[in-house]
């Protein structure tokens, strides 16, 4: 579910989670270009022709295509990838009615989430009104432009009404996501739940605790799903909702009234199988818990706080089963499970509606999901815990990468089967095959990472830790919860510095002055002991310590007083390793190399080396530094593809170049490698499989290259320097690699985001370096 927001000043989150301040919120909207969303154009439109195609006169043609026959629009526009989602900011999150321009920032989010996660577009549109008549009129209208309506943050019941007449009304998906995407994903967790607990889910005794949209949502799926419509109690908060009780109803809660003589929350909880909460905190206490049945299940997903909290929950009952909506605790009830793929498989066959068919393969996919193995690089999320099926998990984590090709294979072969999808898939396999590959795989893979590096903190140097921007990405690890960030400099610098920017130095963050630190003679000594024997004297050492940031920082890490040390925004990379370079050595037996990760729509995720070290790495280096590469991308939940860069393409033309890169591919070749390699090849023959299909058949890539190893360290840093110039890719490093201890330099120009992902990544190598 989506988490609540709390007022401007607060911290939102708490211990256990990843914290943001109201400041960092404001300033991710604010910063750049506003808000989350902008348009991308699909074709090129550079040249007079260009234009013509796509505009005046050529756009006529498919215009008048669509007038014969309006299914065309599919084939010639963006309509069935194309998503509404629509509010009028009456229940915006927690916070209430707040107003449909007030609602912008969250369905700009939720627009956001849909091309993240399932690589739908959608825009937002904030419809100001709340008159039931007039919303519908403004939305049935727009049926043309979309291939699907998300409603969103509309209160009950309005959205009750207001869904049932747009569903009437149009002939594209409608969906209302607060009441169907919460009841999918809970759904999901009550199979899983009855599976482990030896429950048949018909039988299952449920209590509800609300009856608002999801509320209403959940008892109504769990219902098509078989459980026995006596078996479910609603309960608002005039108490049981019971045939013949005529306060506070309406035709929603009567469809679910059931004959009982429970009256109060706690009566209905005597001896239930299970409860699910979309009310306020605190409504369940411990006493109600202990009178539920044996291995009770209990789903308390209030927002921000849950109806009991799961440490309250297992200390009277350790036999229950409990999930939330809070992304800190096993378990989390969360929409983005849901909504994005749904769509994504009602889009793909062109669904006419969201039916209940629909909605129970989608909650049956994700329950059957979370019982397989899950994949390396999310299971590193699991709180220091192997993930694996059972009463800690029950619903997959919201990074998976197999969702896509689960939920939404699901959702369009239960519209085929139920006779709403206008144009079927055949061949239902090779569609999840094609949609494993439409997302790129490393996004999901950094945020497996965080949640690694959030179960296991590490101390991390800042070593220019006076400078603004590196004390804004401090504070913001640590709100991350991704350990305690240490700040080399001088305090008052550094309060003057957070007094500048309007908020206190948040605890949790140390600082070290290397002039006046207790550890800067042992530091000098262990520096000594290293460099006496190139000429260094003691007080040489005394003096690097005292007044080179880096070296300090360095030294901090190497005899472990630190886990990790980041620096860059002063300094030259070159400048910058050799400080650092004073007091951390190469691996024995690996090469030193910098690793840049350029992330494009286009070509997805794309490794490039060397970007830092080697200036003409010879072919020995070559080869270990595409091994290094490969096992990088790994990390990243990549199978590498790695080409061997260069002018010639296998031989044509030749050069003294090309001829050590022959021979570093020769040399894996003889060695044996467990990934895919070849070169060498021109950039345009790497990454397009068609070209090489053509004319180098014999090439052993299966695929378009993520690995790419440059031959020189110029050529990399151009690419490297220019693709973020040129394009809309973003580069991420470069990140040391093959070093003893986590050391990272970052950009000059790095701003406060990529200091704090290099931040994070540079605990995550530590973790795996201890």
């Amino acid at each position: 579910m989506d988490d609540a927001r709390k007022t401007p000043g607060e911290t939102l989150g708490d211990t256990r989670t990843a914290r943001i301040t109201a400041e960092e919120a404001l300033a991710l909207h604010s910063e750049g270009r506003p808000g989350k969303l902008e348009i991308r154009l699909t074709k090129p439109l550079t040249t007079a022709r260009d234009l013509s195609l796509a505009y005046s006169p050529g756009v006529a043609e498919p215009c008048l295509h669509i007038a014969r026959d309006p299914s065309l629009a599919y084939d010639y526009t963006s309509k069935g990838n194309f998503v509404a989602v629509i509010s009028n900011g009456t229940a915006v999150l927690g916070l209430g009615n707040l107003g449909a321009l007030a609602s912008k920032p969250v369905m700009e989010g939720k627009a956001a989430l849909f091309k993240r996660f399932a690589d739908v577009d959608s825009i937002d549109l904030c419809v100001n009104t709340e008159d039931v008549d007039a919303f519908v009129n403004a939305v049935r209208y727009l049926g043309p432009s979309f291939g699907g309506i998300n409603l969103e943050d509309i209160k009950a019941p309005e959205c009750f009404v207001i869904e049932q007449r747009l569903r009437e009304l149009m002939d594209i998906p409608v969906f209302h996501d607060d009441q169907h995407g919460t009841a999918i994903v809970a759904a999901a967790g009550l199979i899983n739940a009855c599976h482990l607990t030896n429950r048949d889910l018909r039988e299952v005794k449920l209590v509800i605790n609300g009856a608002g949209a999801a509320a209403v949502a959940c008892a109504e799926l769990v219902k098509a799903m078989g459980l026995r419509p006596q078996n479910v109690i609603l309960v608002d908060t005039k108490g049981v909702i019971y045939r013949g009780r005529t306060e506070g109803m309406n035709q929603w809660k009567s469809a679910h009234a059931t004959e009982t003589a429970a009256r109060t929350l706690g009566q209905a909880l005597e001896g239930a199988d299970c409860f699910m909460g979309l009310s306020v905190k605190g409504a369940v206490t411990p006493e109600m818990v202990r009178s539920m049945a044996a291995h009770p299940i209990i789903f308390a997903m209030a927002n921000p706080d849950p109806e009991i909290t799961p440490d309250e929950a297992r200390a009277v009952r350790p036999d229950c089963i409990i999930a939330t909506g809070r992304s800190d605790y096993p378990n989390q009830v969360n929409n983005v499970l849901g909504f994005p793929f749904i769509f994504r498989g009602a889009l793909d066959v062109r669904a006419s509606t969201i039916n209940d068919a629909m909605k129970v393969a989608a909650a049956e996919a994700l329950a059957m999901l979370a019982r397989e193995d899950v994949p390396e690089e999310v299971a590193g999320a699991g709180a220091g815990q192997k993930l694996r099926f059972g009463p800690d998990y029950i619903i997959p984590n919201a990074f998976d990468p197999r969702l896509i090709s689960r939920v939404s294979p699901a959702v369009a072969k239960a519209a085929m089967d139920s006779g709403v999808a206008r144009r079927p898939i055949a061949d239902l396999h090779r569609y999840a095959r094609d949609l494993a590959g439409r997302l790129d795989a490393t996004a999901g893979a950094l945020e497996a990472i965080a949640e690694a590096v959030r179960s296991n903190p590490k101390r991390v140097v800042f070593a220019e830790g006076e400078e603004e921007k590196v004390i804004r990405a401090a504070i913001a690890f640590r709100n991350a919860g991704y350990g305690t960030p240490v700040l080399v400099g001088r305090e008052d610098r550094i309060h003057a510095s957070v007094a500048g920017l309007g908020i206190p130095l948040p605890e949790g963050i140390e600082v070290q002055n290397a002039r006046v630190s207790d550890a800067t003679r042992r530091y000098a000594e262990f520096l000594y002991a290293r460099k006496q024997r190139d000429g260094f004297l003691f007080r040489d050492c005394q003096r690097l310590v005292n007044q080179d940031r880096n070296v300090f920082a360095a030294c901090m890490v190497a005899v472990g007083d630190a886990d990790a040390v980041v620096t860059g925004t002063t300094r030259s990379f070159s400048v910058a390793m050799e400080g650092i370079s004073m007091a951390i050595d190469p691996v024995p037996g690996r090469s030193v190399f910098g690793l840049s990760i350029v992330v494009s729509r286009r070509a997805g995720t794309v490794l490039v080396a060397d970007t830092a070290i080697h200036e003409r790495p010879d072919a020995e280096t070559l080869a270990a530094i595409a091994r290094g590469s490969a096992a990088a991308a790994r990390r990243l939940g990549l199978e590498p593809r790695v080409a061997f860069l260069s002018f010639s393409t296998f031989g044509d033309p030749k050069g003294s170049i090309p001829g050590s890169i022959r021979e570093a591919v020769k040399l894996l070749t003889e060695r044996g490698a467990d990934f895919e390699f070849d070169g060498e090849m021109a950039a345009d023959v790497a990454l397009d499989p068609a070209l090489r299909a053509a004319l180098y058949p014999f090439c052993r890539l299966t695929g378009p290259a993520n690995v790419l190893i440059l031959p020189g360290l110029h050529a990399a840093h151009v690419l490297t320097k220019a693709v973020p110039k040129l394009t809309s890719a973003q580069v991420i490093g470069p990140l040391l690699t093959g070093l003893t201890h986590a050391a990272q330099i970052v950009p000059m120009q790095a701003g406060v985001n990529q200091i704090l992902d290099v931040a994070c990544l540079a605990a995550h190598a530590a973790a795996s370096q201890r």
